[in-house]
């Protein structure tokens, strides 16, 4: 694997006609322990890229900044770190933007930094290389925010504002524009310290009535989203305290072992699992908006139609969510807290210790609790009316995981193979193996996704199981991970192009056009980019696709099997 380039100068040393605006920004970045950043160089970008030598920071050049922004997202799940991307002016911006709004509707950190047109010349349209009439404003429109900064001590802030917010709130994408005489001109601050977090205050009030609420649950229920990926200790404490079935969203996956006795997996979506929500006295609701993206046409919990509650059902729904708009979201609740799923599931432990366990409420007694265990295993007895387990997707998922081994970390796209195989067949241990974005649902996110992954953490398997179609939106990164000497194995599972969109057409009684597509033979792509290409029968991927994972992975470079029917 490639490695930083050795500093020419140390931070101290750096002349200073170079202590300019893009240094204050590169300073920051290394102050708030930023390693790893992902971009293409540009013309206007440079004064970025001359100071990441000095700090150690590398930088990632993928084939597309839409990779970049992809590659970023992985590094971040697996590294636990926001991804960076600095992007040039004008193009390189726009190109980016699909991954930075995947990232918003994911409700994951990334920076993106960029050159802007020189203070003054704003909306100017006096045609300058890569000039945009208002990125920025632009951008505030998509993402989290978008800055326009007047100063070098100004951007260097805005940065540090930026990590503050990812460690405080809801996460999401931030733009900071950086306009080319500010990027270029002289920087006389000193770097801005990292901001302490300042997390929403969690009311006591709320937590007691939560403790009183699941101390007397007779038939406790637990939905765990994205948002309580870093709680996901305090979810498996809480669940086996209350002896409560876990079902996670696909952004949730791994949260609870998906071995445990309570673990329902990345279900929510099945009918089996919506309906036990529904059983439920007591529902605990983290980190999720319950989006339909994850459920599909379903509900979650005791209600006749979305946000609407059952009125003849005696279900109280306890929400906690970091962003307090979430908490009404798609399903009212009665219990709502807004904080850190962590913070707010160590208070309500907490409570719980304090209360003697014999105490009963009018909800019930502990005595009374049904097996939780044995909710979850009939749950799961169900799951073959639920889910295809023989489909081509979850083969290959499984197929996968026996060749890498059981912590490996898998990069899915808005594929069929991902939605109706991965999601779902794949065992999660720990919540950082699964990279994919069913929000908003990108064609193009796995492959550069698993190069960002494998960068955070060299020592870890990672594989990308995706479609045809998703993998010729993102093919040229496959030349980015040979360049790399990275150790992955592509596995494209062949159906003849857009397969999910011709179902769709005959559904609705049109003739099929436009989705069957032409396609490379990608073992041989995959060869003429520097890495190794494989080609594995359908029929065959049993007994050939868990060895040819396996070799892959100890390869110098990536590997493209490519399953093909006949």
């Amino acid at each position: 694997m490639s490695t930083p380039s050795q500093p020419a100068t140390t931070p101290s040393q750096a002349p200073e006609s170079f202590r300019n605006g893009g240094r204050a920004v590169v300073e920051t970045l290394a102050a708030h322990g930023v390693d790893t950043i992902f971009g293409i160089p540009g013309t206007h970008n440079l004064e970025f890229y001359r100071h990441l030598p000095d700090f150690g920071i590398r930088a990632i050049t993928p084939r597309h900044e839409q990779g970049a922004g992809y590659g970023a997202d992985g590094y971040c799940i697996v590294s636990g770190k926001p991804g960076v991307v600095i992007t040039t002016s004008g193009p390189g911006l726009t190109n980016v933007v699909t991954a930075a709004a995947t990232a918003y509707a994911e409700s994951r950190p990334m920076l993106i930094l960029s050159p802007g047109v020189p203070t003054g010349l704003e909306r100017a349209d006096v045609g300058m290389l890569h000039e945009t009439k208002d990125s920025s404003g632009a951008l505030t429109h998509l993402l989290v925010s978008s800055q326009r900064t007047r100063t070098a001590e100004g951007a260097g802030q805005a940065v540090a504002e930026a990590f503050a917010m990812f460690a405080s709130a809801r996460p999401g994408p931030v733009h900071i524009e950086v306009p080319l005489d500010v990027l270029e001109g002289a920087w006389n601050g000193s770097v801005p310290k990292p901001i302490p977090g300042r997390a929403p205050g969690l009311d006591a009030r709320v937590v007691s009535r939560a403790a009183e609420a699941v101390a007397g649950a007779a038939r406790p229920f637990i939905v765990a989203g994205g948002g309580a990926r870093k709680a996901s200790q305090a979810v498996r404490e809480l669940a086996e305290r209350i002896d409560a079935p876990v079902a996670t969203t696909a952004n949730g996956k791994g949260i609870l072992p998906e071995d445990h006795p309570l673990s329902l997996g990345s279900n929510v979506r099945f009918p089996s699992v919506q309906a036990e929500s529904a059983a439920a006295d007591v529902l605990i609701v983290l980190g999720s908006e319950l989006a339909d993206s994850d459920l599909w046409g379903g509900l979650i919990g005791a209600q006749t139609s979305v946000g609407v509650r059952d009125a003849a059902a005696d279900q109280l729904v306890i929400r906690c969510d970091i962003d307090p708009d979430q908490l009404g979201k798609n399903l009212p609740g009665d219990i709502l807290a807004c904080a850190d799923a962590s913070e707010f599931l160590s208070a309500l432990m907490a409570e719980l210790d304090e209360r003697n366990p014999a105490a009963t409420s009018a909800r019930g007694t502990t005595s009374a609790r049904e097996s939780g265990g044995e909710r979850a295993r009939a749950v799961r007895e169900s799951w073959g009316r639920d889910f295809d387990v023989d489909s081509i997707g979850a083969r290959v998922t499984r197929l996968v995981e026996q060749g890498a081994g059981g912590n490996v970390v898998v990069a899915g796209d808005s594929s069929q193979v991902t939605y109706d195989g991965t999601v779902h067949a794949l065992h999660a241990s720990t919540p950082d193996q699964l990279l994919y974005m069913p929000g908003f649902a990108t064609l193009g996110y796995g492959i550069p996704a698993a190069i960002g992954a494998k960068l955070a953490d060299d020592a870890r398997p990672v594989a990308c199981i995706l479609g045809d179609g998703a993998a010729m939106f993102s093919i040229q990164e496959l030349m980015t991970a040979a360049e790399l000497g990275l150790g992955l194995p592509f596995v494209i599972v062949d159906n003849g192009g857009y397969a999910e969109i011709e179902a769709q057409m005959v559904d609705r009684s049109m003739a099929p056009f436009a989705v069957r597509l032409a396609r490379p033979d990608f073992a041989k792509l995959g060869e003429s980019m520097g890495g190794i290409g494989v080609r594995i029968d359908a029929a065959d991927i049993d007994e050939q696709l868990p060895e040819a994972v396996a070799v892959a992975l100890q390869a110098g470079v990536p590997t493209t099997i490519h399953i093909t029917n006949g």
